[in-house]
């Protein structure tokens, strides 16, 4: 009997183009547009910029990119780069029930690996779509309980993802395909400690660019013939047992494979903060109005969520950007008295902001039963707000703007990758990054789009 998750390897392996809807294609085009979207942003950051430092200063040599770099590197070296720049600042998209960040790091994968064999547009998007499906399923298969534990379930999952998506764009027999995904639990890793409350430094936006390098350099060595055990996801000891024990569910690695494509139900993010956050921020930024309240106006705030949110996102005075980008009462606070779509608002410089701070100490965050039964399916928020004029409002949000109930439209798709690719390009460099995305089904080599992204 063959094991699921052969049978999923066996399954990708046989993907193309022609075979599949053609709105999987372009969700696979809309994928890569917002993940260099972020790539883009988040590449001057010093969190990029060190992790780049640290690569170009090997002598190695290769074919593939770093964002707003002009020498190339090895394909891993630039999957690690490029990876953490994507995941860089919270703007990187989501698979809500898997609870797992697929763009950075497949994105970042797929792309490195083309490049390092001048592969085709369409291989690059077959990659990427096996990659999702790859990452999503694992993540379904492990549940909510590993992260409940303080696992990074980005991290842990991310490798096999991009794993697939390397081999698949390699071009790997179904063998080594399987092999790659087999390798990749080897480096699976990644916990949660960024997460208390004491300060996250930079270490999360390194888990995609680590999953991402370590994908791509399974595949590398499956390529050549290094072998796994072929347990090493579904079997004894094998990933799914140790980190989820009795509860994995295995049958999710391949039920229903070809009926539902991951890769068109991903949430796209609105907001620069956790996945959490963003239904209550939705909902304060309507209830204030097209004005910042002062804190003299604001009377009391509540805030409904999961049990998951309130202990992982709770914590009141953040210390630096990461801890403000988690932080239900900052964001909260940030929602109702400035603009918490601005990037610059999470800076260290200016989280400290007196009035801000207050207010976040006054917002009361506790467990909605409707949001906790609905999570992990929907990340939602109840709302109160009453303002110092005893004007009242109330309301909740099950999926905030984005998620797959309530997808973001081509045109916003758009503006956000303008907005986000605008803080280095300018609009005829985005016009023709845009272009060529959608046209990557036809490129005969991926180094035309990849060319437009070295400083």
């Amino acid at each position: 009997m063959t094991r699921p998750t052969r049978e999923l390897t066996d399954f990708l392996h046989e993907l193309s183009l022609a075979g599949l809807p053609p709105s999987v294609t372009q969700a696979a085009q809309w994928a890569l547009l917002d993940t260099l979207g972020c790539t883009l942003f988040g590449a001057p950051e010093p969190w990029s910029r060190i992790m780049a430092e640290e690569v170009l200063a090997e002598e190695a040599k290769g074919r593939s990119t770093i964002v707003g770099h002009p020498r190339p590197v090895p394909a891993p070296a630039a999957a690690l780069c490029n990876g953490t720049a994507a995941h860089g600042f919270e703007l990187d998209d989501h698979l809500d029930e898997a609870i797992v960040h697929p763009g950075a790091i497949v994105v970042s994968a797929a792309l490195a690996a083309a490049e390092a064999i001048d592969a085709t547009g369409e291989r690059l998007l077959l990659g990427i779509i096996s990659g999702y499906e790859v990452l999503n399923r694992v993540g379904l298969a492990m549940g909510v309980g590993p992260a409940q534990r303080g696992y990074h379930k980005t991290a842990v999952a991310g490798p096999l993802g991009a794993a697939v998506a390397a081999a698949v764009v390699m071009k790997l027999p179904p063998d080594q395909v399987f092999t790659a995904l087999c390798l990749a639990c080897a480096t699976a890793s990644g916990t949660k400690a960024f997460a208390t409350g004491a300060g996250g430094g930079m270490e999360k936006r390194m888990h995609a660019g680590r999953a991402a390098e370590a994908g791509v350099r399974m595949a590398q060595l499956a390529s050549r013939g290094f072998t796994a055990p072929p347990t090493a996801l579904d079997g004894r000891f094998g990933l799914l047992e140790v980190v989820s024990g009795t509860v994995a569910q295995t049958a999710l690695l391949s039920s229903g494979l070809g009926a539902r494509w991951a890769i068109e139900h991903v949430y796209v993010k609105t907001y620069p903060c956790c996945a959490w956050i963003q239904a209550a921020v939705q909902q304060l930024v309507a209830m204030r109005g097209p004005r910042a309240l002062r804190l003299e106006e604001i009377g009391r705030v509540r805030i409904g969520v999961s049990a998951y949110a309130k202990a992982q996102n709770g914590a009141v005075a953040p210390v630096d950007t990461f801890g403000a980008q988690f932080s239900i009462p900052y964001c909260c606070a940030l929602a109702l008295m400035s603009d918490p779509a601005d990037p610059a608002m999470y800076d260290p410089d200016v989280i400290d902001e007196a009035d801000r701070r207050e207010l976040a100490r006054r917002i009361e965050i506790f467990v909605d039963p409707e949001m906790e039964a609905a999570y992990p399916r929907h990340y939602g928020a109840r709302v109160e707000l009453e303002l110092a004029n005893e004007v009242r409002h109330a309301g909740s949000v099950l999926d905030p703007h984005g998620m797959p109930a309530d997808p973001c439209t081509p045109d916003e798709l758009l503006q956000k990758f303008e907005h986000l690719a605008g803080r280095s390009k300018s609009e005829a460099q985005i016009a023709a990054i845009v272009e060529s995305i959608e046209n990557a089904a036809r490129l005969d080599n991926v180094h035309t789009l990849t060319s437009m992204f070295r400083g």
